[in-house]
């Protein structure tokens, strides 16, 4: 199914990374290798010691930063499929160290690419967030950057066996740094620090990017901005479902932040495939690309001045159905909400 016996996940230690690891593991072994590919050492040290390398044979760790050229080729060496997660995300820390996140984010998607090219690499997935489409701050600025790279890294492959493609969805709820941790943290105060009351997002947890990337191995031709069919759901609600009790605290709207996640663009629209679960942007460069496309895939047109917003989809989750999703996924320490 993964098209291949070697895998290395660049970010390995993150959130996804650990589900995606777990993932291949109790389903996937026809995988003989797994790499994790991260530059903390402690974090190295704390997920081996939830998969250890002396029960799981095929794990290994890797240490080494993508900003480092020479680190990636060596980690690709004999790799079939490259999973690009690692990133800077923090939109403050970017906007104050704005370098920091080219370096990683920009020049480490091409040391990616770069390593790809050379080394045998038969499929690269680039992870992606909402934040790359029609960014506000430089951290969604260095994204789509990044994804602009692994899409045009397709047009210089030559005879090579390679496939580059991107997954765009937005934060995954219960992962660290995102909105449900945080309220929950901050309802033992009894008061809920709320941007807008207004604000919506779009939903989706750790499992449902980890089948995306599967989906987007199986299923890519190269060049492709895959984006999944969510719900949304109301920042209120949220809050609502997760303390009802506790008083909203309207706090404005921080800088570089939307108040309604959008992942395709008005503009992105006419180079949109609808793919049945996923939407698949194709590059605008690639001329008569759609055309082609639809011949491939099982597809079809979206409707002319699509786009794709938190705020005017089809699909809203209600309070119930959030307070079942964070009792289901987020980690408490009481494992109580509401």
């Amino acid at each position: 199914m993964l098209h291949c016996k070697s895998i290395l996940i660049t970010g390995g230690t993150g959130s996804f990374g650990k589900a995606f690891v777990q993932y291949l593991l109790e389903n996937c072994p026809e995988v003989e290798r797994i790499v994790i590919f991260s530059r903390d050492e402690l974090k190295q040290f704390e997920m081996a010691n939830q998969f250890s390398p002396l029960k799981y044979t095929n794990l290994r760790y890797f240490l080494g930063d993508v900003r480092d050229v020479d680190r990636v080729r060596r980690a690709v060496e004999g790799v079939d499929v490259v999973i690009h997660a690692a990133a800077l995300k923090q939109v403050p820390a970017a906007e104050y160290n704005p370098f920091e996140f080219i370096k990683t984010n920009v020049i480490g998607a091409q040391n990616i690419i770069e390593a790809s090219l050379d080394g045998g690499v038969r499929r690269v997935v680039a992870l992606s967030t909402d934040k790359a489409a029609a960014p506000v701050n430089l951290y969604g600025a260095t994204k789509l950057c990044s994804d602009k790279l692994i899409v045009a890294a397709n047009n210089i492959i030559g005879k090579r066996d390679l496939r580059l493609s991107v997954v765009r969805y937005g934060n995954v709820m219960g992962s660290r740094g995102s909105v449900v941790p945080y309220f929950l943290k901050a309802r033992q105060n009894g008061v809920l620090p709320i941007t807008d009351l207004s604000m919506t997002r779009f939903h989706i947890n750790l499992q449902d990017g980890v089948r995306m990337v599967l989906w987007a191995l199986r299923n890519m031709q190269g060049g492709e901005i895959f984006v999944p069919k969510l719900p949304s759901f109301r920042i209120k609600d949220l809050a609502m479902a997760i303390a009802p009790d506790c008083e909203h605290q309207i706090i404005g709207v921080r800088p570089g932040e939307k108040i309604h996640e959008e992942m395709i663009t008005l503009s992105d629209g006419p180079n949109t495939i609808d793919l049945g679960e996923y939407y698949a942007i194709l590059s605008a460069a690639g001329g008569g690309s759609v055309e082609r496309y639809l011949q491939i895939a099982q597809g079809r047109s979206v409707a002319p001045g699509f786009s794709y917003r938190s705020d005017s989809n089809d699909k809203f989750l209600s309070v119930d159905e959030l307070r079942f999703i964070v009792r289901a996924h987020a980690q408490t320490s009481d494992g109580v909400i509401g």
